[in-house]
């Protein structure tokens, strides 16, 4: 059983990311679906019921945010993934700006989470952190980040 935490501001690819990969196999929790956390967390704490996989596809912008999620997965028994993405600031306003209508996050929003946004590490009890970067207009490369190598850096602003 595996909790992954999608852990990047709006326009960074997560979505897209589970669909690609998880959609056969987690199921998808998405406050942009739900609407609040406490909706969130109900369907969570049912995922942990039924030992079923499961992706937050969230911002999961601070370690306040996932300190509520990582303990009480490790306590159901799952391995818990983080996937940052470390998507440029100016890359993720031009994919959000290309969202379908009524999807668009205000440029404010985004700003406000690029902000406050905390990279994940190590000491939060994550089991792997695997770091996702644009490499290519539509394309991706996914690498294992290793407690070696300390803590990932920061996003930028380009």
């Amino acid at each position: 059983m595996e909790a992954v935490l999608s852990i990047g501001i709006q326009g960074s690819g997560k979505t897209t990311l589970y669909r690609e990969r998880f959609f056969d196999t987690h199921v998808r929790i998405s406050r942009d679906m739900l609407k609040t956390r406490s909706r969130e967390m109900v369907l969570i704490k049912a995922c942990f019921a039924a030992r079923q996989s499961f992706v937050l596809d969230d911002t999961n912008a601070s370690k306040a945010h996932r300190a509520e999620i990582i303990p009480a997965a490790k306590a159901a028994g799952f391995r818990v993934v983080a996937y940052y993405f470390r998507t440029p600031l100016r890359t993720a306003l031009a994919r959000n700006k290309r969202r379908p209508e009524g999807q668009v996050i205000p440029v404010p929003g985004v700003l406000a989470t690029f902000k406050r946004f905390q990279p994940p590490e190590w000491e939060e009890g994550f089991d792997e952190i695997r770091v996702v970067e644009p490499s290519g207009e539509n394309e991706i490369s996914i690498r294992s980040w290793t407690p070696e190598e300390g803590n990932p850096p920061g996003l930028e602003r380009q």
